[in-house]
């Protein structure tokens, strides 16, 4: 299974923890990053997780970050093809960030994409051609929570 993480669910644990839902959503994030180590999944990175992370003005959290990027599996280049998803997903209401990062994700063939942003999974859901979901929610797809 591959996995597209976008920059918001990498910087999950850095949130503030005192609020029940970004516990929640750090542990998934973290156990989904645990069975990537273990190769139970695969992790996809992109060129925009590389720019937009080197914007991160703390720099444990960025090189933290961005040590990531040597578990991915595949790392997405910002193409044509890209560029002209993400312009599709922009007409649709997609901030340029968020488009670009679901166009990557879905360019690198992702099973899943996570997200810990309620605005940009409602949109992507409603424009579809991506499994958009919280880590909690991925974590429970992954691990068959709900399977028979």
């Amino acid at each position: 299974m591959r996995i597209y993480m976008d920059l918001c669910c990498f910087n999950r644990p850095y949130d503030d923890q005192t609020q029940a839902r970004i516990r929640i959503e750090t542990e998934a994030k973290i156990t989904i990053q645990e069975k990537i180590k273990h190769a139970e999944c695969e992790l996809l990175w992109s060129a925009i997780l590389d720019l937009e992370c080197s914007f991160n003005p703390v720099t444990a959290h960025r090189l933290a970050i961005m040590n990531w990027r040597a578990e991915a599996c595949a790392q997405i280049m910002i193409d044509d093809t890209v560029l002209e998803d993400a312009q599709r997903l922009l007409a649709s209401g997609i901030g340029e960030y968020d488009a670009l990062h679901a166009a990557c994700a879905k360019a690198g063939q992702a099973d899943l994409f996570v997200s810990t942003d309620d605005r940009l999974l409602k949109r992507l859901r409603a424009v579809g051609g991506l499994v958009a979901m919280l880590p909690q929610e991925a974590l429970a797809v992954m691990e068959g929570w709900y399977e028979e």
